[in-house]
């Protein structure tokens, strides 16, 4: 699932192979945006912010977002796309590269000086340049929502998806449903940021520190299976910020005691 590092991945591999590169094709499959055509302009760069993606191209600012199911994919001029064509949402090529957007939750094109309105929502990102771990842990101490709820605020912190918000709790031994006040704020964004930049060179997330399929999480996805700590029987719930908008919470309920 991507999440923070996911993106921050994809953006640096893509700013690999297209910065300082002219688009040779720049094709956006979305009806916002379908005419437009920077084919000819010269990449910039590409950077994540949270899990958002920022080309700078010429005088324009691509935006997107993976969301659930979205995937850059990056390869050779030609070769066979490894996702059906229906899925692709933009396609920026170079004489050398060929990269693809699979399945993209947003596909913006903006001009430059309004970069910033895709972005200027967000909370502190602890992978970017200008993390701060004081501001993200008073944006959270203020959040009076269950304390999932608001570790996936983006607007709280930026980055930390669904596995985070669960492997987090599970490794303060926080109820998932704790008003967010109640817990220490700081030392579960500093957990945060180191848990978020140690998987970021990883090919494998992991929270437990074995990359191992089916070893790699405390709590999330293992409904029904033992505790790796105390044997109990780990339990599933939904939360969200409101209707129609729940996520998957796992918790040990003797490790998380409410």
């Amino acid at each position: 699932m991507p999440e923070g590092d996911t993106a921050h991945r994809t953006a640096r591999r893509l700013h690999e192979v297209l910065a300082g590169h002219v688009l040779t094709r720049f094709n956006l499959r979305v009806p916002s945006a379908a005419t437009a055509d920077l084919s000819g302009e010269t990449v910039e760069g590409v950077r994540a912010v949270g899990k958002h993606l920022l080309h700078r191209i010429g005088a324009h600012t691509l935006h997107t977002h993976l969301k659930m199911e979205g995937e850059w994919h990056v390869q050779a001029p030609g070769d066979r796309w490894r996702r059906p064509a229906h899925q692709a949402r933009a396609v920026l090529d170079t004489a050398e590269w060929s990269t693809v957007g699979f399945d993209l939750g947003i596909v913006d094109l903006l001009p430059r000086e309004r970069e910033d309105d895709a972005i200027a929502h967000l909370g502190p990102d602890p992978l970017g340049p200008s993390w701060d771990a004081a501001e993200a842990a008073r944006r959270l101490h203020a959040d009076d929502r269950p304390a999932h709820v608001a570790l996936l605020d983006q607007r709280n912190v930026a980055g930390f998806g669904n596995e985070y918000a669960n492997e987090l709790l599970f490794l303060r031994a926080a109820d998932p449903r704790t008003p967010m006040p109640e817990l220490d704020a700081r030392a579960l964004v500093d957990l945060g940021a180191r848990a978020i930049r140690s998987n970021l060179s990883r090919p494998v997330r992991t929270f437990t520190g074995d990359t191992r399929r089916g070893r790699d999480h405390w709590v999330y996805g293992r409904t029904g299976l033992p505790c790796r700590r105390c044997g109990t029987l780990i339990r599933e719930t939904s939360l969200g910020a409101e209707p129609g908008r729940e996520r998957r919470v796992f918790w040990c309920p003797r490790c998380q005691a409410a």
